[in-house]
């Protein structure tokens, strides 16, 4: 497999992962104390892309304490994040997709020339 194709391969991993975060934050956005996670893709040479996954610590909004429990806070998920996040990883999945084909055709005129 040529180096273009495995680092537009990684990175569509990469995004998969990421889609995967961004579906399980928006899924808890009503749970009470959950901490959002976020996905952070770094170049990983020869590898292509490596993703860390890591929770933001940020608190939720404090809620109203009742009698006989501890303080307890919302969720600190942002929807607003969430929804950019589900506009732009499938503009950059498409555009990896186009390296794989572009790289495809590259190859089969290869072949052709050579044959």
């Amino acid at each position: 497999m040529s180096l273009a194709i495995n680092v537009a391969m990684t990175a569509l991993r990469a995004l998969d992962k990421k889609m995967e975060v961004t579906a399980n934050n928006t899924a808890n956005v009503n749970t009470d104390g959950f901490k959002a996670s976020r996905v952070e893709t770094q170049e990983a040479y020869p590898e292509g892309v490596k993703v860390t996954i890591s929770q933001t610590e940020t608190p939720g909004t404090p809620l109203p304490v009742t009698e006989g429990s501890e303080t307890a806070e919302s969720s600190n998920v942002s929807l607003e994040e969430q929804m950019l996040e589900l506009v732009t990883t499938p503009q950059m999945y498409n555009a990896n997709l186009e390296v794989v084909k572009s790289e495809d055709e590259m190859l089969g005129s290869l072949l052709d020339i050579r044959g």
